[in-house]
């Protein structure tokens, strides 16, 4: 299991994209970012299963930080 903090990321998703690309199969991967508005967390669903992963858990971890917690689905 990796931690991986992108509350700073410039570009959210593409920062994800990179991640997921390099985890290995099976790894589990608990995200933490930052929401704003609500658009992103939705967005990041969609994402996670477009990345053949699975995800695990998702919740407002403070008032302007979100975390989802994925798993790099074994091909």
């Amino acid at each position: 299991m990796r931690r991986v903090d992108l509350r700073k990321s410039k570009d959210l998703f593409e920062d994800l994209a990179l991640l997921i690309q390099e985890a290995k199969q099976g790894e589990v991967l608990v995200v933490l970012f930052e929401i704003g508005d609500f658009s992103p967390v939705e967005r990041s669903f969609a994402f996670v299963k477009e990345q053949n992963c699975e995800l695990l858990n998702s919740l407002k971890f403070n008032e302007v930080d979100w975390s989802i917690v994925i798993k790099k689905v074994k091909i």
